[in-house]
């Protein structure tokens, strides 16, 4: 049960750890990585912001490496967690949100309505400052009309 609380904890927190991310880093001193995602000026189908998702499957690699190979078990739950946050994370960002891939297009159920809603009113600032930032699966209500 301590197993299963440490990896949920891990993919709870890792909303607040993606809130943080866009906010302070994103949009704060990293905004030379993140600024393609709002203002493509590239031919390429991956982005320089593409390098925060290799950051944090280095972390959660990380993890799972301390576990198998300095015994830290709590390693192993934390990392997945982590991986699931990352996974869930480029299904409803990348591809449901971005359609990078073309598929979840014709999802139209509230919640669905409100994340594109609330996704779409963030990417209208094309600057680093003044734009509202949250997580994947925490959105303001006001998107939910």
């Amino acid at each position: 049960m301590i197993w299963v609380a440490i990896l949920l904890g891990t993919f709870v927190g890792m909303e607040g750890m993606a809130w943080f991310s866009h906010k302070y880093i994103m949009h704060g001193f990293l905004w030379s990585w993140h600024k393609d995602h709002h203002i493509k000026d590239h031919d390429s189908w991956f982005e320089r912001n593409d390098r925060f998702f290799i950051f944090y499957a280095f972390i959660s690699t990380a993890l799972v490496l301390s576990w198998g190979e300095l015994g830290f078990w709590a390693g192993l739950p934390m990392g997945i967690g982590i991986f699931l946050y990352g996974l869930t994370y480029f299904l409803v960002h990348d591809i449901f949100i971005h359609q990078r891939f073309k598929i979840f297009r014709n999802s139209n159920n509230r919640y669905a309505k409100g994340i594109r809603r609330a996704h779409k009113i963030h990417h209208k600032n094309i600057h680093k400052d003044e734009g509202e930032c949250f997580g994947m699966l925490w959105v303001p209500r006001k998107y939910f009309k």
